[in-house]
Order: C-alpha cells, then structure tokens, then sequence
C-alpha cells in the first residue's frame, strides 16, 4: 500500500472536484474547478470533454499536493456525471466531438420513433431503462450518424461514460467502465453484466469502440501523472456513488441526492425488479462480479432551477438567497413552478415538457416565485415516493445529501410534505464520499463496503411537522400545475 489517504476525482455536470479523505472519512482538502455548459440549440446541452479532463487534472494535482506527494495516496477514486457521453480517439486519446450530456433532448424523436415500434419493452426487460434521451444509447446513435469524425475514426474510435474518458486519460489507454456507469447506457443487459448485441444494433453502437465492463472497486490500472504511481481503485456513477456514501447498503434503504438534478435510490438486494410505475431499474454496485441492483426515480431540474433563477432571471444574487426568501413568506401564495426545464423525468418521462409557473397575481413577489421552486423539489420527490410504494419500495425513511440538502428550509419542507423523517449528514457530499468508500475497499483500507461506512460519520434528523390540510392543499396544487405542464 502506497499510502493512508484517499483521492476522488467527483467530475459533476456544472464543476470538477478533487477531494481528498483519510480512512476515518474527514475531508482534508478540497479544489473545484467550473464546467462550461454550452446549449447550441434548444434542448441540447453539451461538455468539452479537454475540459472535463484539464479541470480534474488540475484539481487532482492540487490534492495530491495538500497530501504531500503521490506516494501518501493509497489510491484514487472517480465519481461522474452519468450517460453523458465522450467520443475519442484511441491512438491520440483527443476527443472526437464534444461531450453529450445527460440532460441533452436532441434524441428525443429517435426515441419516440423507437418506441412506437415497440422498442421500450425488450430495452426495459433487459437494461431496466425506458426510451428516453436522457440515457447514452440514442446520444451515441446521434453522433455516429451526425459526426463525420466518429465514422472516419473506425477502429481508432473509443466510446465511453465520463469515468471511462478519465481513466484513459490518467492510465495512458486502459479502456474500462465500471457497472454501475455502463449499465446507464442501454447498452448493457443488467442480468448478465455485459454489453448486449442487440441492443448495440439498435442504437447503432460499434462494441469494438465501447469499454471493458468491470466491477466498481479494483485496482484497474495505475496513473504516473503526479510523480509516483497511483492505482485507480474505486468508480461508480454520481448516484450510486451517493447511495454507498448514505451507507444504503441494505434493502429498502433510500437516498435522494439534490444536485444540478434529484435522483432517488432505493436499495433492492440482489434482486433486479421491474418497474410498473416507469421507475429505472439500475445497478448499484458490482463487487467481485455480483451486482446489487436499486430502483431510481430521476428529476432533471432541481439546482439547476435555482441556477437559472440566479443567472438566467437574476432573482437573486447567490443561491443560499433562496431559503432566507422561502422563509420571508408564509406560503407560496397560490404559485406553482413546474421545473421541467429540459422535460419531466420519473414518473412521467416527458421530454417534451416545458417549465410553467402558475398562480401568478400583482400579489406575488419574487419570494413566492423562489419559495415555489423550493417547494417544487419535495412535491417532485412526493410523485416519486408513490411510485416507488407502487413497485413494492415504500420508504420509511429518506436520506438526502447535495449541494440543495444543505438548505434548512428545504430539508423540513421534504420531512412535511413526505410525511417521513429526512436524514442528512453533516458531510453532504457524499458522492464523493461513496467513491473514497469504493477507492478505500479497492486499496485495502476496508474489508468490506459496510466497514467502510463509518466514514459516513454524524447525521442531522428532521421530523414532519405540516398539518395534513396544510400537505394536502400543497400536493393539490401541485397536481394541478403538472396536469396544465403535461396538457
């Protein structure tokens, strides 16, 4: 073993971390770089994938650093975005287009095209995904039919998730991806842990350009970038990385993780369920070549809805704005705020679907607007917990994290309108956390994921509190604003 500390590279949507954690889980450092978003056309969203890769070398190299030289890291761990896609070339290691990113809608006729020729069921039995452009296989479909550089590329073509990219970069050409990544593709029948042909057909994919399959803790492969070599030890997408960093290591345990997005993770076991409320059936870890599989609800919109009310709108000034606003008034005033900001996700899955805010009067104020985006978040996750108890997954308790988690405000609000005791640790970064877990299991420093779960440390409990005439006027409300956004 190399040393006692552990790196994390947590390559998220809007910004790049590096972070670096000791055995016992205590932070030791942190260095953040912004991520460009570039929007070409309406609907789409796209990464420089240079950029990604600059931004967590950079970020990377800091830690190593604050650590005092490579040979203090025991190993490195890699949590990213998921479905956004990179296309590059094995002989250069450059990419090949830009990076397509998970909130992208440019497929969405392909999908609807797709599914009306009765696609959706052979893609749901095997991958446990719907059709829908949130996911890598139809973006993948797109590219290599819309840039010439991926045909002409041929053999040299290498396709993969943000993990992937990053790994070849830091290994000089060791081409995996980890299951938990690749089963967010459509590419991967998540009974048998691989690629499926004939999903590749569908989509077009060439399986020669695609990635090794492997389990979501090494080591993989080692990195001499920093002086001294480093094994990569741990990967796993954003979300499950968050499920492991809340220590959801038994069934029926839950996490909603409040990001540029809000995706919810319940625990399943070694059963992969399929969903009858058009939830996502999804691996959460594979260990040793066993899977252990979650059910997932995905909400596009939620920091990122605060994002664009800052700099889009120019409501406010700074993010933590928004909870001293929501708390400046007694209730929302009758406003209502869909954010379906790049379409609805679970359970509706319209990626048709435009924002709305509703119930606007010469009464409403800028704080009921943002009081009603914070609200929109726990009556998004209200939909998703009834279709979560109609799959057989009821929650008893919920565990948020994200950078939206730490609002006080909004952490009650879920307990209120949930009807559910919330759970939040003192450290809510926990996506990173998940992958330090992982990377410390890889390296040797754990035994096992539960032994590494005391990095998790303190948690701060919230109970509800809302009367029920008060909930239920809330959620009519809301029901009412979504049936006006679906119409």
């Amino acid at each position: 073993m190399s040393g006692d500390t552990i790196l994390v590279i947590d390559a998220g949507t809007t910004s790049v971390r590096a972070m670096l954690f000791s055995g016992d889980g205590a932070c030791l450092g942190v260095e953040q770089r912004e991520l460009a978003q570039h929007y070409p056309k309406p609907g789409w969203v796209e990464h420089g994938a240079a950029e990604i890769w600059e931004a967590s070398l950079a970020c990377a190299a800091a830690m190593v650093g604050k650590a005092g030289g490579a040979e203090r890291i025991a190993g490195i761990g890699i949590a990213n975005q998921r479905e956004t896609i990179v296309f590059w070339s094995r002989s250069t290691a450059e990419p090949l287009g830009p990076a397509i990113v998970w909130q992208d809608r440019r497929t969405a006729d392909l999908c609807a095209v797709l599914k009306a020729e009765g696609h959706e069921g052979e893609v749901q039995a095997k991958t446990g995904l719907l059709l829908d452009p949130y996911f890598s296989g139809s973006k993948i479909a797109w590219a290599m039919a819309h840039v010439p550089a991926l045909a002409e590329a041929g053999g040299d073509l290498c396709i993969g998730t943000v993990e992937s990219w990053l790994v070849y970069k830091l290994t000089g050409g060791l081409h995996v991806s980890d299951a938990t990544n690749a089963s967010r593709t459509a590419l991967m029948d998540i009974h048998r842990g691989e690629w499926d042909d004939a999903l590749l057909d569908l989509f077009d994919a060439p399986g020669s350009a695609l990635p090794e399959i492997v389990d979501c803790a090494g080591p993989y492969g080692d990195t001499a970038l920093f002086g001294a070599a480093i094994p990569i030890t741990g990967m796993a997408g954003d979300q499950q990385a968050a499920a492991i960093g809340q220590a959801c290591l038994n069934p029926g345990e839950t996490k909603s993780t409040y990001g540029t997005g809000a995706f919810v993770l319940t625990h399943t076991g070694s059963s992969a369920p399929r969903s009858h409320h058009r939830l996502l059936t999804t691996i959460a870890w594979q260990l040793g070549g066993q899977r252990t599989y979650a059910l997932e609800g995905s909400m596009f919109v939620a920091g990122s809805l605060i994002q664009w009310l800052r700099d889009t709108l120019g409501l406010i000034a700074e993010s933590p704005e928004s909870e001293k606003l929501a708390r400046s008034v007694p209730d929302n005033g009758g406003v209502h705020l869909v954010p379906a900001l790049a379409g609805l996700g679970a359970p509706h899955w319209r990626p048709e679907a435009r924002a709305a805010i509703s119930g606007l009067s010469f009464a409403t104020g800028r704080a009921h607007i943002l009081r009603a985006a914070l609200e929109a978040q726990a009556h998004q996750t209200s939909d998703l917990m009834a279709a979560f108890a109609g799959d057989g997954a009821a929650w008893e308790c919920l565990k948020i994290d994200g950078g939206m988690a730490a609002n006080d405000w909004l952490a009650q609000d879920l307990a209120d309108v949930l009807g559910l005791p919330v759970e939040r640790p003192d450290f809510v970064e926990t996506t990173a956390l998940g992958a330090a877990m992982l990377a410390g299991l890889g390296a040797g420093l754990f035994g096992s994921l539960e032994e590494a779960a005391a990095m998790r440390g303190a948690v701060k409990r919230f109970a509800p509190k809302m009367a029920e005439d008060v909930r239920r006027a809330r959620l009519a409300g809301w029901e009412k604003a979504v049936a006006a956004v679906l119409a």
